[in-house]
């Protein structure tokens, strides 16, 4: 009898009464159970927050800030209470403290009494943070916690963010009046410098007419001075300086009369001399230089003539047999090299002992060097410079003897009106003195007020002046800087069709579990007939195989029709769901057929394993290594990775390397499970008085 007609009669059991079609029933909805009831409890947990209870409390009590009311904890409040993330209680601090702790509450939101002033701190001298307080307990739920966390930062982010926008208003705010009072400043600063600029030119005029009445006094103190008991001392004094002048101009005339020749003849004669000097100066520092390297390796030199020397001679005059004729001369010239060997050992010591001095000297010889050139490039106008020399002295005697003259006038002039004039000239001359003082002070104060007025109107410019709304659109970028554009790629509409790759293998492995409790994993009369191990094999897998694509057709039509799930390629998810509950029906067949009644245990640990290490919660690299190196070695590793690609989309490599991995665990466990068919058709002991029944 062939397998497909085995299975069909093993199916047929199912039809003979009503309790075998009840556990028929039973089988093809018992996937059903755990995997829609699963995804169905928790579809979309993050869309029903708001039916959890959680304490809010507002103890903030306000503040003002430039003289504005901020009432932070009553803004939040009103935000959070329009969000409807989670199902807040107002309630008071003693109240929420023991909600939490008695389960009422999940958990509570705090802002407490200076939440408001710490937020208005940060215009002031001492900014502050505020500080939202969060009170959990874990004892009451923990994944509570854990996604409170991540609501009450997008909360701080908001508050921070208004708080920012707040104070960056204010600054705007200022940046503005800011503006406005500059450009007044700067209009009283070209008024300023308008006035100024008159009063200078008033000034500037009042200088210029004391400065003629200065002159007129001077002169007027000149002819009153001849009568003055002082004019023949200044008439002494001028006489000595003419004097002395004079003196000076005869000497400075002579040492022209007898250098000047000299120099304007021998010009060129002085440059070539200083040239040469300078000349001089560098080659002897060059010429230094190279003694100085050149000692070390003539001595060197000396010494290897010398020893060459000595060789030739010893061997030609002294172990030769025959003397050469030339031993005499060999001996001279033997004793020539040992002179020239203790010269270069002098010189290269006196070298070595004076490098110090040879420095000093090399540093005397570049000074000589430049000055001599120095004196060879001015040379050509020497003589110039002393014909200006002389001709200056000269115009200073002139200038002195007109000193002295003009005192001796003075010596003569008005005596009596002398004290009455001085005063007078004096007195002009402090007044041309304060008016010139003035007219400096006031151009000062115009050239002042002009770079303040222009200042302020540069910075005028550059203070910006923003209206609301280029105000609020700065403020709204400063605020928050940073935004995070995301995106999701193939992006699972809700929880449940998240984790639905991960439960949908789990319901079609416990029903083929529960399959092999009602059918026999190896038919008994293909055994009984000692049909082909094969054939027996496929016999026991067929029946279970049809049963897993009943199960799997109930179990999705449930999830998409009832519970809402969407399938990225909803014909691709079918049929590989089909070759998974082909492979997992082949697996727990094996184990059955091979291990008897403890197979039925193993099965049960083998779901465990792969639970653990499929990846279908967490990525398995967060996983302990032990399950992270089994995660390769099982099939609904494959199947997870698969049906995600398979249900929200992406590329298909995973769903093609699952399709062969679990061909090759069907046909795998097929070949063992004809083997344990093998086995089975001899009987033995074992078989016939098991040690263990389920």
């Amino acid at each position: 009898m062939r397998s497909p007609r085995l299975a069909a009669l093993e199916l047929r059991r199912f039809g003979r009464g009503r309790l075998p079609r009840a556990a028929l029933v039973a089988l093809l909805l018992l996937p059903l159970l755990y995997g829609a009831l699963y995804l169905w409890s928790f579809w979309d947990p993050y869309g029903r927050l708001d039916r959890v209870p959680v304490a809010l409390v507002n103890e903030d009590r306000g503040a003002t800030a430039a003289g504005k009311r901020i009432d932070a904890g009553h803004d939040i409040t009103e935000g959070l209470r329009e969000s409807r993330t989670f199902a807040w209680h107002e309630v008071s601090a003693a109240e929420a403290r023991k909600g939490v702790e008695d389960g009422t509450y999940y958990l509570s939101l705090t802002m407490p009494a200076d939440f408001s002033a710490r937020v208005a701190s940060g215009s002031g001298d001492d900014p502050e943070t505020g500080a939202l307080q969060v009170r959990t307990n874990d004892a009451n739920n923990y994944i509570v916690g854990q996604i409170s966390k991540t609501v009450f930062n997008e909360v701080r982010s908001a508050a921070s963010a208004k708080t920012s926008r707040t104070y960056l208003d204010r600054i705007f705010v200022s940046f503005s009046d800011i503006h406005d009072r500059t450009v007044r400043a700067a209009g009283g600063a070209d008024k300023i410098e308008s006035g100024a600029g008159k009063a200078e030119k008033g000034s500037k005029q009042l200088a210029d007419g004391l400065s003629t009445a200065k002159t007129g006094s001077a002169e007027l103190s000149k002819g009153l001075k001849k009568l003055t008991s002082g004019a023949g001392t200044l008439e002494d004094g001028s006489a000595q300086v003419a004097a002395g002048t004079q003196t000076l101009a005869d000497k400075a005339d002579a040492v022209d009369e007898k250098l000047g020749p000299f120099l304007k003849d021998n010009q060129q004669a002085i440059a070539d001399t200083a040239r040469l000097v300078a000349d001089s100066a560098k080659a002897v520092r060059h010429n230094l230089t190279t003694l100085v390297k050149a000692a070390p390796v003539a001595d060197q030199g000396a010494h290897a003539a010398s020893d060459t020397l000595d060789e030739v001679y010893r061997t030609r005059c002294q172990d030769a047999a025959l003397p050469d004729l030339s031993c005499a001369d060999l001996k001279k010239a033997k004793q020539a090299a040992d002179d020239v060997t203790s010269v270069a050992d002098d010189l290269d010591t006196l070298i070595a002992d004076q490098d110090g001095d040879l420095g000093k000297l090399d540093t005397d010889l570049a000074a000589l060097q430049k000055q001599a050139q120095a004196l060879a490039d001015r040379a050509p106008h020497l003589s110039e410079d002393l014909h200006d020399a002389v001709t200056r002295i000269d115009k200073l005697n002139d200038g002195a003897a007109k000193v002295a003259a003009g005192a001796k006038k003075l010596h003569t002039g008005l005596g009596t009106a002398h004290t009455g004039a001085d005063d007078l000239d004096k007195g002009v001359g402090r007044l041309r003195t304060g008016a010139d003082d003035l007219s400096g002070g006031l151009y000062k104060l115009a050239d002042g007020s002009a770079e303040l007025a222009g200042g302020l109107h540069d910075g005028a410019s550059q203070i910006p002046d923003y209206d609301k709304k280029d105000r609020d659109r700065r403020t709204e970028v400063m605020a928050d800087p940073v935004q995070l554009a995301s995106e999701d790629l193939h992006k699972a509409p809700n929880y449940g069709t998240g984790f639905a790759p991960y439960f949908i293998p789990l319901s079609l492995w416990v029903g083929a579990m529960v399959a092999y409790m009602l059918i026999p994993p190896m038919n008994r009369r293909a055994l009984a007939a000692g049909g082909s191990a094969l054939r027996i094999a496929l016999a026991g897998w067929l029946p279970v195989a049809v049963v897993g694509v009943l199960q799997t057709l109930a179990l999705m039509s449930v999830l998409h029709w009832a519970i809402g799930l969407q399938m990225a390629r909803a014909a691709g998810t079918i049929g590989f769901l089909f070759l998974v509950a082909a492979c997992f029906a082949a697996l727990v067949q094996w184990f059955n057929a091979r291990f008897g009644a403890a197979g039925r245990i193993l099965v049960l640990a083998l779901l465990m394993l792969q639970l653990t290490s499929a990846g279908g919660t967490y990525p398995v690299e967060t996983s302990p290594r032990f399950f992270a190196a089994l995660h390769p070695f099982l099939p609904m590793s494959y199947v997870v990775a698969a049906l995600r690609r398979l249900i929200t989309g992406g590329g298909l490599g995973p769903v093609w390397q699952a399709t062969a991995v679990l061909a090759a665990f069907t046909a795998g466990a097929l070949a063992l499970t004809a083997v344990s068919a093998r086995r089975r058709q001899v009987w033995t002991l074992d078989r016939l008085h098991p040690e263990l029944t389920l």
